[in-house]
């Protein structure tokens, strides 16, 4: 099934546990850590009637490299998941550390862009991230547990094109 693409930003934290910044030019590393620095960013999707819409979600990677989110089954991605599970999610570095004064459309400002498919696990990771998803209700199965399974990457994080990074470098880092 193809994958929808937009630019998305995430900081990681580094397979090694540091929190500094990795060197840019460390490409699998760099990805790795924007997505777990990350806290929030913009899953874009179809929606119902075909129109491509962003929505703004919290997430965790439990340090698998993997986001994790607690959706609500009323709120448009939770909706349209179960008929086209095709998604990317959009994280900036700016979102969390300002990027030193530069605009979130400066190349330096790295974006990354995970596509893929969701599907079900890791509440438990979600739960440690955002202490206060597990005040949210769970009547009548409102809220769910979703995976992005990366099957695309797409990463700017300095004065130069896009970087080359495949989906098991990314997880190997």
């Amino acid at each position: 099934m193809p994958s929808f693409y937009c630019l998305l930003v995430v900081v990681l934290l580094s397979a090694a546990g540091t929190s500094s910044r990795p060197n840019v030019d460390n490409v699998p590393e760099f990805a790795r850590w924007l997505v777990h620095k990350g806290k929030w960013g913009v899953i874009s999707f179809n929606s119902l009637v075909f129109v491509p819409q962003g929505y703004i979600a919290s997430y965790a990677d439990a340090g698998t490299g993997s986001p994790y989110f607690y959706l609500s089954t009323l709120d448009p991605v939770g909706m349209v998941v179960p008929t086209d599970a095709r998604a990317s999610l959009t994280v900036s570095e700016i979102s969390f550390d300002g990027c030193g004064g530069q605009e979130a459309q400066n190349p330096s400002c790295a974006k990354i862009s995970l596509s893929g498919e969701e599907g079900l696990k890791a509440e438990r990771a979600l739960f440690k991230a955002h202490p206060s998803f597990s005040g949210f209700p769970k009547m009548n199965g409102t809220f769910a547990v979703y995976k992005l399974i990366v099957d695309e990457i797409f990463l700017v994080n300095k004065m130069a094109p896009p970087r080359s990074l495949s989906v098991e470098e990314y997880f190997e880092a």
